[in-house]
């Protein structure tokens, strides 16, 4: 009850005037602590100069973030404009080569310019350390046992995740620059993320195996090897091979809406790193503790913002490029914001599709029985711990957000007993929106807490943590929780107006 359920627009009119009020009292906080604290060692260290003319510094905390858009942008742009030109000059050569040879071309094409980028980029020895592990996972694959690609594909992840084989092999990159480590291990992870999605598709072919080509077409495709996102092999095989390139019903004037904003959102992004020091400020512990509630709690809510935002660029940017070679790729992040369901928390879609087709659904089924939804979520969380590194931080973020999603499991079993089912029956369902948006508001800070884990530091979350469920008791807990239940319920009826349209 109570999905579909409208509430009267007095109400949602109340709600977004207490969430607007909240943001811009909470981002006031952060900016005067901002401004008054530049300073501070830790500012000095990650806050440097910016925009001279309003004399504002900027926030450079996040290494990837500066260096993908200043140092390394004209890489990526170089080497993803060369992947353009080639897709061009493909659909250029079609009516001369027909249709059916052009798809094949196309793709050993893009084959031959990912894996020359990545040589130019990474060196030799490198791409052969990739193909290595590419003949390895693919000559596992040919056995047809399901369990042995698994068991082949998390030893050589693991290769790239422990100690001493990572840096062993982390050693056969040659040159020096500042994303070295940074295309290393995600152009390797992605690599055996791909190979066994590969070899678990080709346990699934009933009639003979895919070929090795396939394999290196569908690993060397360059917008998708360094930063991902993974597309498993069998959406991939088919997107690649379909004979069909005609364009949908304004299909590049969405691609463009997309670009342009992508940029803006790099606008709005580089903005805020000179008049919110979001990254920089929970650094410094001494700081954060003289912050108000409020503050910690927009200061928590707006890492996990910026860190959606940052996924979704990234990923968006890419995303524009593959669709423009007639691919549909796995979809940006959902917005934090949006989020109030462990299930559908996720900052990677093409990892979470993943994770999802080879382990979660397959060992869960329907995700209705409690013991084979905790023994899914174990080994989905045990893929993802080595897929980000083994490490205490990544263990303690694993297991709350394993019990989280089982958690939320057991309560929907709970109340679904009697007299819970009953009472909820006899309820109107706006009245049942409205008590399940206060479980929703609890849950939403529940993986904000969590994620916060995996974004700062252990000492910041349980900061967090204590300021606002147990020194800020009742005060900030309650009303914090109530701001949230304000955003719950102004989602729940963008979700009812989608669902209805859909209808």
């Amino acid at each position: 009850m109570g999905i579909k359920a409208a509430l009267p627009k007095y109400e949602l009119y109340f709600y977004t005037l207490v969430l607007s009020l909240a943001g811009l009292w909470a981002a006031s906080w952060i900016f005067e602590a901002s401004s008054a604290n530049v300073n501070r060692k830790a500012f000095k260290e990650s806050v440097k100069p910016g925009w001279h003319y309003f004399g504002r510094k900027m926030d450079v905390a996040d290494f990837e973030w500066v260096m993908w858009f200043t140092k390394f942008r004209n890489h990526i742009v170089f080497a993803l404009s060369g992947h353009v030109i080639f897709a061009k000059i493909c659909s250029m050569a079609a009516p001369q080569v027909g249709l059916a040879s052009l798809v094949q071309y196309c793709s050993y094409l893009y084959m031959v310019y990912g894996m020359l980028a990545v040589f130019a980029t990474m060196g030799l020895t490198f791409t052969m350390l990739i193909l290595s592990h590419c003949v390895l996972l693919y000559s596992v694959s040919l056995s047809k046992q399901k369990w042995l690609c698994f068991a082949a594909g998390l030893g050589s992840l693991a290769t790239f995740k422990l100690e001493p084989f990572s840096s062993w092999q982390s050693g056969f990159v040659t040159g020096s620059f500042a994303l070295q480590d940074v295309l290393f291990y995600g152009g390797s992870g992605f690599t055996i993320m791909r190979c066994m999605s590969f070899a678990l598709e080709n346990y699934e072919k009933k009639d003979g195996n895919y070929s090795f080509l396939e394999l290196l077409k569908y690993n060397f495709y360059l917008p998708f090897f360094f930063f991902g996102p993974i597309m498993t092999f069998d959406r991939f095989h088919a997107q690649v091979n379909t004979p069909d390139l005609t364009r949908k019903e304004r299909e590049m004037w969405n691609i463009r809406i997309q670009a342009v904003l992508h940029l803006a959102a790099i606008v709005v992004v580089d903005v805020l790193f000179h008049f919110l020091y979001i990254l920089t400020i929970p650094s410094d512990m001494k700081l954060v503790r003289q912050l108000s509630d409020w503050s910690l709690a927009g200061l928590a809510y707006s890492n996990l913002v910026y860190d959606w935002v940052k996924a979704a660029v990234m990923f968006g940017v890419i995303n524009t490029v593959s669709r423009l070679d007639h691919l549909d790729p796995p979809q940006p992040p959902k917005c934090i914001t949006m989020l109030y369901v462990f299930a559908e928390t996720h900052f990677d879609r093409g990892i979470n599709d993943w994770l999802c087709k080879y382990v979660y659904d397959y060992l869960g089924g329907n995700h209705d029985n409690i013991l084979k939804e905790l023994l899914a979520t174990i080994c989905t969380f045990a893929v993802t711990t080595l897929w980000l590194g083994p490490c205490h931080v990544v263990y303690i973020w694993s297991f709350c957000n394993c019990f989280g999603l089982n958690f939320e499991l057991w309560v929907a079993k709970f109340f679904k007993l009697e007299p819970f089912a009953s009472m909820e029956a006899k309820m109107s369902e706006a009245m049942s929106r409205r008590i399940r948006g206060v479980f929703n508001a609890a849950n939403f800070w529940t993986i904000i807490l969590y994620n916060v884990l995996a974004l700062n530091s252990l000492d910041f979350a349980n900061l967090v943590f204590k300021r606002l469920i147990i020194t800020g008791f009742p005060l900030s807990t309650l009303s914090v929780l109530f701001v949230t239940y304000c955003g719950v319920q102004l989602i729940k009826e963008r979700e009812r107006r989608l669902a209805l349209e859909d209808e």
